[in-house]
């Protein structure tokens, strides 16, 4: 079995002629919008200078010609930018060194700042129209897109001129995407010295896991070592995306970046400020946890940031890559065939890239590549328990991915919140699968293994939200060194821990290694994983009483968060997100592994 990923049904690379040949197809598309654009602004519209050819008889144009050549010509951009931007984005994350890739990326992003203006005037456009509702029962292809159309009229609300929009378009390239760039390329790069050899900072992060305490500990020493060698660029990088985050922000019409996140994320701050009260309210029995294993290890003061991963119990198993994929598809074999096959399909047929190596990117993404109705998925594999469960993790965006493949070009992308629902549903079923076949000192090992997850995605996520919060506050006043934000880093798991790790040793550095704060796009990229993870919880639980027939329930909650908000996601199985008590039933289940895992 291959153990990288195979790109090439996207393009045999960058010397490939259907890449070329995409590339002028999409130059000309955005030639065509501007045409189109020109001849809608006037009310006119040549016949069949766009798609909708059926409903397009030239001359003056009824709404529904303009909504519908709009949606045309914005589904045929797209796709192009999709497929184009996908490989190039894909190949780089796991050759971050390749000059011809940044040289495409670079120009693609170029075009892209060529279509900005006129995505902003297509969008307010499309923002003109009234009689929407009455649209949908004359047109196939508007109903189909209903939600979004009445989505973009909101947005519509916060868009600049289209002048400014090219401007902030172009500005970007040059911005916030190479700061972003930049600390990709320098966290895949830096040298880690350990034991007398460089590896990667995928590579010693890793041993966090190891079985022997003074590896780990050794391991977070060089961690903390080589974050000094790149923190000064780094910062660099978050002080200059959060300052042009903060400002278009600000030219949008928006109060914070949080409300402009949530608007993005269609989610309500009642059902933020929600989790955040039940996360609060139930944080001291992860610190609880905490506290045992520090004992448990002989530490008196908490325990150290080194030894949170540290293994406990006794599992001598590990995985290989065919293991894994058999352990995954009979694992989920018991919750659904379609699943347990699209597992089978996504090891066989080469989605996934496994290893660390140089040059690669470190964590794990999956990314929809819809044209296929396949996805791709990266990993950092080192063969433990662990690994198999970042494994399942992606695969369950992969899951979501399958649901919506069906659906148009414009609808398959679905908001953050609801994004880490199918991943985190797959790591509680496959950790009951894993509980459900162990004993004694396994058990334990699994126990323990399930709470160092809930541990990272609340108590960890949550000293995210707060450190992102503090930067975004104080990047404003001031320039934020190195020192500033390993300070802020400090204070915020101080917050989240509490009494539950030793002060004396946390991890100032982890502002370094996230990817997830450096997109100037996509902010505060932290608190959909508690949500992913409670809601997964509760999901769980009506499975647990519904059996098979919850299968199909889930299935269509899926396909359906990509035309709805939260919220309404919720509703379709009876949930109320903005009510505390169900994110307290979330926190009450992790409660009950905690007691589970002190009584052994």
């Amino acid at each position: 079995m291959k153990t990288e990923w195979n790109l090439s049904p996207i393009y045999q690379g960058l010397t490939d002629p259907a890449y070329e040949q995409d590339i002028k197809l999409l130059e000309g598309a955005i030639e065509e919008t501007q045409c189109i654009l020109e001849q809608l602004k006037e009310n006119k519209l040549t016949p069949c200078s766009c798609e909708a050819k059926k409903s397009c008889h030239g001359g003056i144009v009824e709404e529904r010609e303009k909504a519908e050549a709009i949606l045309y010509q914005w589904e045929k951009v797209y796709t192009l930018f999709y497929k184009l931007m996908q490989y190039v984005d894909l190949s780089q994350s796991v050759d971050t060194e390749n000059g011809d890739l940044m040289a495409q990326s670079a120009r693609l992003q170029k075009l892209y700042a060529r279509f900005s203006p006129m995505y902003s005037a297509m969008k307010k456009m499309m923002a003109e129209i009234d009689n929407i509702e009455n649209l949908t029962k004359e047109s196939s292809l508007i109903k189909a897109y209903e939600f979004l159309v009445k989505e973009n009229k909101e947005e519509a609300k916060h868009l600049l001129s289209e002048e400014a929009e090219e401007m902030a378009s172009a500005m970007n390239m040059v911005a916030g995407s190479q700061w972003s760039q930049l600390q990709s390329f320098l966290t895949s790069t830096v040298k880690v010295d350990y034991e007398e050899k460089e590896i990667t900072l995928s590579e010693v992060r890793n041993l966090a896991y190891s079985q022997e305490a003074e590896v780990r500990k050794k391991a977070y020493e060089a961690e903390l070592a080589s974050y000094k060698k790149i923190q000064d660029s780094v910062a660099f990088s978050i002080n200059n995306i959060k300052n042009q985050v903060t400002m278009l922000c600000k030219k949008r019409g928006y109060e914070s970046v949080l409300e402009m996140t949530l608007n993005q994320s269609r989610m309500e701050r009642k059902t933020l400020d929600a989790m955040m009260e039940a996360i609060r309210e139930y944080a001291p029995v992860l610190r609880k946890y905490l506290r045992k294993k520090a004992e448990m290890m002989g530490y008196t003061n908490g325990l150290p940031w080194y030894e949170l991963f540290a293994p406990m119990g006794k599992t001598d198993r590990t995985f290989t890559v065919e293991e894994a994929k058999d352990y995954l598809v009979t694992c989920f074999g018991s919750f659904s065939g379609d699943l347990s096959g699209m597992i089978k399909d996504a090891f066989e047929q080469e989605w996934i890239d496994f290893y660390p190596r140089k040059g690669k990117r470190g964590g794990a993404f999956c990314s929809g590549v819809s044209f296929l109705k396949q996805s791709r998925i990266l990993t950092n594999f080192d063969g433990s328990f662990n690994a198999v469960g970042t494994l399942a993790h992606e695969l369950g965006h992969a899951y979501h991915n399958k649901q919506i493949e069906n659906e148009r070009i414009l609808n398959q992308d679905y908001p953050m919140p609801v994004a880490e629902t199918a991943s985190t549903f797959n790591e509680v079923h496959l950790g009951k699968y894993a509980l459900s076949k162990a004993e004694g000192e396994e058990r334990l090992n699994l126990l323990e293994n399930d709470l160092k997850e809930h541990t990272q995605v609340i108590l960890d996520i949550y000293s995210r939200y707060l450190f992102e919060t503090a930067v975004f506050e104080q990047s404003q006043s001031k320039f934020l060194m190195a020192e500033d934000l390993n300070e802020l880093m400090v204070n915020a798991q101080k917050e989240a821990y509490g009494d539950g790790l030793d002060p004396e040793y946390l991890n100032p550095g982890m502002w370094i290694c996230k990817p997830h704060y450096y997109s100037e796009g996509l902010s505060f990229y932290n608190f959909p994983y508690a949500f992913g993870n409670l809601f997964a919880l509760g999901l769980y639980n009506i499975f647990e009483k519904e059996g098979e027939a919850f299968v199909e329930k889930y299935k269509a909650l899926l396909k359906a968060t990509v035309t709805c908000s939260a919220e309404d996601a919720g509703k379709m199985v009876g949930i109320d997100l903005t009510d505390k008590v169900f994110w307290c039933g979330g926190m009450e289940q992790i409660a009950k592994t905690v007691d589970s895992f002190l009584a052994l």
